[in-house]
């Protein structure tokens, strides 16, 4: 031998000595397998270096890590797939023995798709499969000699040096799986935690209005059914109070619920939050990060204000709920989820999709099971038991003594139209607390001038004595029923859902009462 070839054989074994250190040494697949193909490659004085794992749900090979000689290449492999049974790598999965192939050309197994699909050369191979535990879970590719050809040196050397790595990506992938899922037990917890948290100082749903008894029968039939639901209604009304109703009264109770503002976000960020993403997919990504979607496996994603999600990703949150599989920012292999999807918006999503603004497709997908949430100046009635509720759980987070509103300060309450809604309230009985002497009672003088300022609505006035109790309901019921259709500017239809009756009975109710739509829309509110 020559000085030259000890000098080279000296190389090889410690490249050799190198790997072995390096397998034993990383058990984290994204660190382990490009070392291993960036080693092989000066090892075996190569071209290029491929490891080609299995993907046996899809009976596919795929190339997570690639060294080449040409970046071009490597980025072009990577996102390539192929049929486990082509080619020489397939028949070297089927046999379970090396392959070495001089001359690609020759060769009646060879599958020229992935040269033409990648742009390399390819002439000669060296294949050995990689074997873990419970089988084979790839082929290692050796891909053209820099010089001379593939020798039988070569060609027990890969035996020894495949058998190592296809052990040492078994165990990195238990250990990988195993951290996975403490990681996800982790983010559930967390989840869990802050869904505590959140409650702990949140309200739970009131109302004894026929409004809002429509709103708990539909809950009850949503819970029981996986369908998606959308929920609408003005902001504050308390649509993630309804889709968390939703989801606790559902067989995914134990898992957890996520939710996600779809229009504070750029397209990235939000994509990045939904799906995950891989390192270094964009400036900042420092790790692999999980998106919603695989945190709440198995439970419930909650996408508010959905209509102001960009258009970009509409396209992809389709996807998802059609295939049910999701694509982190930056990875090439989609992952499965088993998620039910509720989503809200304060808009008209109808409208959105006759504008162009909004994906009819996505649209359909998102409300087979619509759920409308009455404003509170629909269900007043529903604003004393709301504001007892809300007052209660506020002086306990305050630590303040207990107290309650005078009958002039309700009265006032129940009359404001209430634009933010159950939020607007909460807001104002914060205040009034505040404004309050501790303990006292907290009287209208105590209210923001804006709700101080309310109307009134009386019951009509009546001469004292020789009426029936009767008579006074019927003339209540006309003014009320005259006052809710001039607020709702004459239509019936949405008089009649603020009323809590069917539109055929709100037109029988008018024409007992002697009354015509076009004067009701002259009664003042």
């Amino acid at each position: 031998m020559t000085a030259d070839g000890e000098r080279l054989s000296t190389e090889e074994r410690a490249l050799l000595y190198d790997l072995g250190r390096a397998i034993n040494e990383f058990v984290d697949l994204d660190r382990l397998l490009p070392e291993i193909v960036t080693r092989l490659r000066s090892l075996f004085g190569i071209e290029s270096s491929a490891v080609m794992l299995l993907d046996a749900a899809r009976s596919e090979f795929y190339v997570p890590y690639v060294a080449d000689i040409a970046p071009a290449v490597e980025r072009r492999l990577a996102a390539v797939r192929f049929p486990a049974d082509r080619g020489i790598a397939g028949a070297v999965l089927h046999s379970g023995d090396v392959a070495h192939v001089p001359d690609v050309s020759r060769d009646p197994r060879w599958y020229g798709a992935v040269d033409g699909r990648t742009g390399m050369t390819t002439r000669s191979l060296l294949c050995a499969p990689l074997r873990g535990r419970a089988g084979t879970l790839g082929v290692l590719s050796l891909r053209n000699k820099v010089r001379g050809t593939f020798s039988d040196d070569d060609l027990r050397l890969i035996r020894a040096v495949a058998d190592h790595i296809g052990l040492a990506i078994d165990t990195a992938r238990q250990l990988g799986e195993a951290r996975g899922t403490a990681e996800r037990l982790r983010d559930e917890v967390e989840v869990l935690q802050q869904q505590v948290a959140r409650d702990a100082g949140v309200h739970g749903i009131v109302g004894h209005s026929t409004a809002m008894q429509r709103v708990f029968e539909l809950i009850a039939s949503a819970a029981a059914l996986p369908v998606t639901v959308l929920i609408t209604g003005e902001t504050g009304v308390g649509k993630e109070l309804i889709a968390r109703a939703i989801h606790a009264g559902g067989p995914r109770r134990a898992r957890p619920f996520v939710a996600i503002n779809c229009g504070a976000l750029s397209d990235t960020l939000l994509e990045s939050e939904l799906f995950g993403h891989r390192k270094g997919a964009f400036t900042g990504a420092l790790s692999d990060r999980k998106g919603l979607f695989e945190v709440a496996d198995g439970g419930t994603v909650f996408l508010d204000e959905v209509g102001d999600m960009p258009a970009a990703m509409q396209v992809k949150l389709l996807r998802a709920l059609q295939e049910g599989e999701i694509l982190p920012v930056g990875d090439t292999t989609p992952r499965s989820v088993d998620v039910r999807v509720l989503s809200a918006t304060n808009r008209d999503l109808a409208a959105g999709v006759r504008d162009g603004g909004f994906r009819a497709d996505l649209f359909y997908r998102l409300s087979a099971f619509p759920i409308v949430v009455p404003p509170l100046r629909e269900r007043r009635e529903d604003i004393p038991l709301l504001t007892a509720r809300l007052l209660e759980r506020t002086l306990k987070r305050f630590e303040r003594p207990a107290t309650q509103f005078s009958p002039a300060a309700l009265v006032r309450l129940s009359n404001h139209d209430w634009p933010g809604n159950v939020r607007e309230l909460q807001n104002e009985i914060e205040r009034a607390i505040a404004l309050a002497a501790p303990g006292a009672v907290i009287d209208a003088a105590d209210l923001s001038e804006h709700v101080r300022g309310a109307s009134v609505v009386a019951p009509p006035t009546v001469a004292a004595g020789g009426i029936t109790l009767r008579r006074a309901r019927d003339l209540f019921e006309r003014d009320f029923i005259a006052r809710v259709l001039s607020q709702q500017g004459g239509n019936a239809s949405r008089a009649a859902r603020v009323l809590g009756i069917s539109r055929v009975m709100l037109h029988k109710k008018l024409r007992a009462y002697g009354m015509r739509r076009i004067d009701l829309v002259r009664v003042s509110a």
